[in-house]
């Protein structure tokens, strides 16, 4: 391949140049959109791992690796091997785990043994303590001195050997500075040992005690040098343990560095045994890795299936230009053949071709992907992308990867097709000219049959639920994101518009044979066209309809998934603030029992604490006195609540109303048999419907319709649907509830399907007023729920309750939990791309309809000058391609709205978790909102408005004497 080669190559490419700058920009998508996965699943990983090593961190570093070496006495002291691995593990490791360390302690010790005093008639000589010697790195760092000094590197002149003790140790052993003892290593080895000082840990929760410090408090910490030289080397002492702890920073870990780092861990257990037998790992972050390496592997398979469609879709784009292309260029790639071009010559060129264009689309697909990746962390929602702080993204090996796979499969899409044109002949080309109208292999080989049936297979695994467990579906938002619920429906949008094609000329024939009498003439014309050339539109329509259904259906997957799972959070909490105060209490006595039975008891109650009191003492005396007295009535103690002010809520800062609510649980019973154990809410129903989250279009009626009946009378109550049914309860019939202080009677004044913070179908519940049951009962202590004005800080709140000594006991802010949910790596992924999904989907269906007609219209330029030399005028051959694409455009447009609604209703009620049906309150809802219907509509308008300024513009400057001539279209 020479210089004439490349020469011939980019002057084709620049006579092709809208198709190749197509081709082109629909590689850089492909990549862009590969490439943003990995790179925002990286820097989601870090944010996850953030978290998870803020939570680890609790207890110890989440990077902890702990090694030891156990001695065993047999073996004796192997001195060179513990130098060896004492090498490795201080020079080696950190360089091969990679990260910074924050800690590193190494501790040796020999065993404990019982110590003697030197001077038994200075110390305590009748106490037994056992005690050991170790050495620890770093420990004039760590700790500060109480009392005396700090040991010495060296023995004293009287061969003593000197330490320090723990401040509790030195307590708990009883001695003090200044104390010899003697310490036997062996039977024939004793050391004489000076406590010289007392020291105290700065910190006990540092992870420089990773061992504990509870097991220091019996040591004897001397010079780690002299540890060595003296103990280990000189006397030859055998060395019990050996200890070396490391507490790895893993911040700034990427998930391309993760199985790197765990296959380092899980070869460390036999590098520290080759250079030292009985050596291994304790402790380690492998675990850790493990978890990380969990989650990002069900990230990136997650938005990878999301993106799957998406991606698909932009090859077929890609492959429809190509073949647009080709087809432009088939009558020269003809010729070339029969001139004497190999297939390979032929096929090498545009293989050249469009590695020149991949190799850009990876230079340039990337930094796109790269703000891409930024666009999905920053996703709130369904295209709402706010400004919060920026995830850390960067370009990994993974990145790498997926935007050479992109390349790839978006290149054998253009180039398979141009082996088999390289290999036709002019007159196989010819032949296949002549032979147009026959049916494309999808239809030969009833692929959408097959497709459908996959579908239909995917539907029933769905509703069978076998599809839904599996381990690739990450839990989001109390809701179950399975992948598969977005890859199976693009599946079968795709198959359904097949499906539709292939009935599409049969559609045609019929309207041909029916109006080939009636219809004008240019209308005629359209159907015959189309009748004979509609495999042509296929690419079209199919690309049209895929684009359009999966906007369709991926805008409400995201829609429905947020709608549901923001009004379950707020439907379970039932307002914006929850706020529970002290009430304190009073202790009341009660006559719960008769006079006799009292007595007796009280008798009962004092000859026993009389006598327990005789034998234990005077306490027991006391209370078998107490019991006697209290047992004349036997009176159990109970609690009288004051009402704290309830104004003080409604006038503090950022609140918009606030309502009393009772919640309580108690026996329900019907007609003297008891329902169960229900909750009993007491309101105040105008209050409550200012405040309480009913939602929108949940109720068949206002539910202040219910709450006006509420309030017709104090002994009004609403009892859900279920109960109803069950019991056969109507309005106006008598509901009773066992209190602890009696049982009041109500009266049904209304039937809800369910109601803010209680579940039916978990247990039974009755409204009431709350007034008629204080009216009844003493007070119970209630909720406040507030309803706060947009925006307003609950601190301003809490601060004012305060100073007005209300003591808080809990409060929730269910604003706080949507604001936690909405930054959840998951939730942020499956917006993210979604909403680019969209936007993406939106400019491929106008890009791909706009190079189609342009060069569709652009090769028939001999068949227009034909028509108008017949004598069709312009406005009939306008109206003619009008209605062309009327029927090809504007049938794909409506099928894929339909395909995708159909579609959305059919698997997106699946969304449902299994796990908490019995908490799917609100009822799941498939949603469709209005503006992203809009949107997509006002792209299609603009489309077809494009499309027919195309057409028009291009039947104005047809010149009849230049369109009819001799020779080939071009």
């Amino acid at each position: 391949m020479g210089i004439p080669f490349f020469r011939f190559i980019f002057r084709k490419m620049w006579n092709t140049r809208w198709l190749t700058l197509s081709t082109l920009l629909g590689l850089i998508v492909a990549v862009a959109f590969a490439t943003s996965i990995p790179m925002y699943a990286d820097g989601a990983l870090k944010r996850v791992i953030a978290q998870q090593l803020k939570v680890d961190s609790e207890s110890k570093p989440a990077g902890s690796l702990m090694m030891k070496y156990q001695g065993v006495p047999s073996n004796g002291n192997n001195l060179d091997g513990l130098l060896s691995v004492e090498k490795y593990i201080q020079e080696n490791i950190p360089k091969t785990i990679g990260f910074p360390h924050d800690i590193f302690v190494q501790q040796y010790a020999i065993r404990p043994s019982n110590v003697t005093p030197v001077f038994p008639d200075k110390v305590d000589a009748s106490r037994t303590r056992s005690l050991s010697i170790q050495s620890m790195s770093g420990l004039k760092d760590q700790n500060e001195l109480v009392q005396g000094q700090w040991f010495s590197d060296k023995l004293t002149d009287k061969g003593v050997l000197e330490a320090v003790m723990i401040e509790e140790g030195m307590y708990r052993n009883d001695v003090h500075v200044g104390d010899l003892f003697y310490y036997r290593a062996d039977n024939s080895k004793q050391i004489v040992v000076q406590i010289v000082g007392i020291v105290s840990p700065l910190d006990v929760s540092d992870a420089y005690w990773a061992q504990g410090i509870e097991s220091q408090f019996g040591t004897l910490f001397v010079d780690e040098k002299l540890f060595q030289e003296e103990i280990l080397k000189k006397q030859n002492i055998f060395l019990q343990s050996a200890t070396w702890y490391y507490s790895f920073d893993l911040s700034t870990i990427k998930s391309s560095q993760i199985n790197e780092l765990a296959s380092t861990l899980n070869r460390l257990d036999i590098e520290l045994y080759q250079r030292l037998k009985d050596t291994k790992v304790e402790q380690s972050f492998a675990e850790t890795l493990k978890e990380f390496r969990k989650q990002s592997n069900e990230l990136q398979t997650m938005l990878f299936t999301l993106a799957a469609p998406m991606l698909a879709m932009v090859i077929y784009f890609i492959m429809m230009n190509a073949r647009q292309s080709l087809d432009k260029q088939r009558s020269d790639i003809a010729v070339l053949r029969s001139r004497g071009a190999g297939t390979r010559q032929i096929v090498g060129m545009y293989v050249v071709e469009s590695i020149m264009l991949g190799i850009v689309a990876l230079v340039i697909g990337p930094l796109i992907g790269w703000y891409m990746s930024k666009s999905i962390g920053s996703a709130d929602g369904f295209l709402s992308f706010v400004n919060r702080k920026s995830i850390t993204i960067g370009f990994s090996v993974e990145t790498i990867i997926a935007g050479v796979i992109a390349v790839i499969v978006a290149l054998l899409a253009t180039i398979i097709p141009a082996v088999q044109y390289a290999r036709a002949s002019i007159v196989s080309y010819k032949q296949d000219l002549a032979r147009s109208d026959k049916k494309p292999f999808w239809q030969k080989w009833y692929l959408d049959i097959i497709l459908v049936l996959v579908t239909v297979y995917g539907w029933y695994l769905f509703n069978e639920r076998q599809l839904l467990t599996l381990n690739s579906g990450v839990s989001s938002d109390q809701m179950q994101i399975q992948p598969f619920l977005f890859f199976v429906p693009a599946i079968a949008i795709f198959a359904l518009g097949l499906l539709c094609l292939r009935i599409f000329p049969w559609i045609l024939a019929f309207c041909n044979w029916l109006g080939k009498r009636y219809l004008p003439v240019s209308s005629y014309l359209t159907l015959t066209q189309l009748s004979r050339s509609s495999k042509g539109y296929y690419p079209l329509m199919t690309l049209l309809i895929l684009t359009i259904g999966l906007g369709v259906y991926n805008a409400s997957a995201a829609r429905t998934i947020d709608l549901n799972s923001t009004e379950r959070t707020l439907y379970k909490n039932g307002a914006d603030v929850i706020i529970q105060t002290n009430w304190g209490g009073i202790p009341e006595k009660i006559t719960t029992t008769k006079p006799d039975e009292g007595n007796n008891g009280g008798n009962n109650g004092g000859n026993n604490g009389g006598n327990n009191g005789g034998n234990n003492g005077g306490n027991g005396g006391n209370g078998g006195g107490n019991g006697g007295g209290g047992g004349n009535n036997n009176q159990p103690q109970k609690l009288l609540y004051t009402e704290p002010p309830f104004e003080v809520f409604r006038s503090s800062p950022g609140v918009e109303n606030a309502t009393r609510v009772l919640q309580s649980k108690n026996n329900i019973i019907v007609s003297g048999k008891t329902v169960g154990k229900g909750t009993i809410m007491g309101i105040d129903n105008k209050d409550f419907y200012d405040v309480a989250w009913f939602g929108e279009d949940l109720y068949d009626v206002d539910p202040a319709y219910y709450l006006s009946f509420l309030g017709l009378a104090e002994h009004g109550a609403l009892i859900p649907e279920n109960i109803a049914e069950k019991y056969q309860l109507k309005l106006g019939d008598i509901v009773s509830v066992s209190f602890t202080d009696g049982t009041l009677e109500f009266t049904v004044q209304g039937i809800v399907p369910f109601w803010p913070n209680l579940y039916p179908d978990s247990e039974p519940f009755l409204i009431a007023n709350l007034d008629y049951i204080y009216d009844q009962l003493p007070l119970i202590p209630y909720e406040v729920w507030v309803k706060m004005e947009p925006d307003a800080l609950v601190a301003p709140l809490l601060e004012n309750l305060a100073a007005n000594k209300l003591d808080v006991v809990t409060w929730k802010d269910v604003r706080n939990d949507l604001l936690i949910q909405s930054k959840l790596p998951t939730r942020g992924g499956v917006f993210g791309i979604l909403s680019l999904g969209f936007l993406v989907t939106i400019a491929v269906t106008l890009a791909g309809y706009l190079l189609y007609w342009f060069f569709n219209l652009s090769g028939r330029v001999v068949q227009f000058g034909v028509l108008r030399a017949m004598g069709l005028s312009k406005s009939q051959l306008t109206s003619m391609l009008l209605i062309e694409q009327i029927l090809t455009a504007g049938l794909a447009i409506g099928l894929g709205f339909g395909i995708g609604k159909v579609v959305s209703y059919i698997f997106l009620p699946f969304l449902q978790s299994a796990d908490n049906a019995s908490e799917m309150v609100p009822p799941f809802r498939v949603i469709f909102q209005a503006s992203d219907t809009n949107q997509l509509m006002l792209v299609v308008l603009v489309m077809m408005l494009i499309g027919a300024t195309f057409l028009l513009l291009h039947i104005k400057k047809l010149k009849v004497h230049q369109a009819v001539k001799m020779g080939e279209e071009r």
